[in-house]
Formats: C-alpha cells, sequence, structure tokens
C-alpha cells in the first residue's frame, strides 16, 4: 500500500505547460516534446504518468491526440489521462491505444450513468475527477462551478465500481500554495473509493504527510509544477512513497 506518485504531463497545443488555477490564459510552457518528457520521468523512477489534455477539457473532445499517442507508445509504465472524454467511444479508443486508466471530470456530474456504464465495463480503468473550487464541484475545464459538493459527488460513485476519485483544489493547482491534504484526506475518510490528491504540490514535506493517509485512503498524489521548477526532486518523491507501505 505505498503511495503513488504521479508526474504529470499538461497538454497545451502540442506543448508541456503547468497553468496558474487552470487559468489556459496562465499557462507556463516547460517544453515542447510531450514523450521525451515522459521519458525523463522514467528514467527518474516513474511508473505512472498523469496525462491532461488541457485543450481537450475545454473543447469536450481530443485535441492533443498525437502528443498522447507519443507519451504511450514509449512511456513503459502506466498512463492516466484525462481532459475532454465524455464519450464511450473516446473512453474505449483511449484504452485500445493503451492507457491504463481515463478520468471522467464534467460528465461525471452532467451524466453519472454513462460514467456509471464504462466503470462497469472497465474495472479498474475508471477515475472520477473531483475538481472543487471552496468545497464545490468545477466543471469545463474549471470554467463552471456547481452548486454540488466534492463529498456529495463522490457518494455518488460509490458503488458504481470506479477505481479511484482524484480530488484536485482548483485554486492551489499550479500554485505552490501547498496541496489542501486535509480536505483529501476528509474526502478519503468519508467515501470508500481510493483518492488520489492533487492541485499545489509545493514539496517533499507534502508526500511525507500524504504518505502517512494511504491506510485512510490516500491512493497516491499528482505533481506537476514542483517537478519542473526544481522544488521536488522526483525520485526522493518515489522513495517515501514507497516507505510508506
Amino acid at each position: 500500500m505505498s503511495l503513488i506518485i504521479f508526474p504529470a504531463i499538461d497538454l497545451k497545443a502540442g506543448q508541456v505547460v503547468r497553468l496558474a488555477e487552470g487559468d489556459m490564459d496562465r499557462a507556463t510552457v516547460y517544453g515542447d516534446d510531450p514523450a521525451a518528457q515522459a521519458m525523463l520521468f522514467a528514467d527518474a523512477g516513474a511508473g505512472h504518468l498523469h496525462v491532461v489534455d488541457l485543450d481537450g477539457a475545454f473543447a469536450g473532445a481530443s485535441v492533443n491526440g498525437d502528443a498522447v499517442r507519443s507519451i504511450v507508445a514509449q512511456f513503459p509504465g502506466h498512463v492516466q489521462l484525462g481532459g475532454g472524454i465524455r464519450t464511450r467511444a473516446s473512453v474505449e479508443g483511449w484504452f485500445d491505444l493503451g492507457v491504463s486508466r481515463v478520468v471522467i471530470g464534467t460528465a461525471a456530474l452532467e451524466d453519472p450513468e454513462f460514467v456509471r456504464g464504462v466503470a462497469k465495463d472497465f474495472p479498474g480503468g475508471i477515475v472520477v475527477a473531483v475538481d472543487a473550487k471552496d468545497g464545490m464541484v468545477a466543471t469545463k475545464g474549471w470554467a463552471d462551478v456547481s452548486t454540488t459538493t466534492a463529498v456529495d459527488l463522490a457518494r455518488r460513485f460509490e458503488d458504481a465500481g470506479v477505481a479511484s476519485l482524484l480530488f484536485t483544489d482548483v485554486g492551489r493547482d499550479g500554485m505552490l500554495k501547498g496541496c489542501n491534504v486535509e480536505a483529501t484526506v476528509d474526502l478519503a475518510r468519508a467515501v470508500d473509493i481510493p483518492v488520489i490528491a492533487s492541485g499545489g504540490v509545493k514539496g517533499i514535506a507534502e508526500i511525507h504527510v500524504l504518505a502517512l493517509h494511504v491506510r485512510d485512503g490516500v491512493e497516491g498524489v499528482i505533481t506537476g509544477r514542483a517537478l519542473y521548477d526544481g522544488r521536488l526532486d522526483l525520485a526522493a518523491a518515489l522513495s517515501v512513497a514507497k516507505a510508506a507501505g
């Protein structure tokens, strides 16, 4: 039961970027070869990646498909993919390509029966994104905020067979403010589905703290900007995460 570290590769116009608070106009470009970046993470010991098609999240359909395919073709571990995955055809297509798990966000709120259906047909393959602003679920690339709480959305899928919940505090994402560990752990304790932490990880201290909560249901943590800016050493994070088991 070790903590899973998911280095993040966010894609915008084929480039590796990080956004500030999900704002497409506040993107920092870190490279133009996503597959090469994936291999750098693999060389550091990563067995998992979290890939997001940012353009797809806003468009509602895949936009950076070529970049995703190149990552999946070269990365030797598991690729978890999100961003604009809102139809059964797109889910099936990514699994056929070799993606290990797909992340569904907007559709989880707007069409829960769709999520239940694919979760049943692809056991262990569906992750529900619970993106929250001040505790309320945000959708459509975080552009819209609903009246549904993060916990209420999560509980709707407790009996659906989803693999995990991906919890992001939108206000912290890409800001290096620190992951909202308290809210993540509270969610993990409130439901019977493993929870992946995301949003604002700034250093090794948070990895240590999250690792303490594996038995509470915290499955893993996604980190992006801290890795790219050199504030978090991936090999060190993986070592701490492994020790959690």
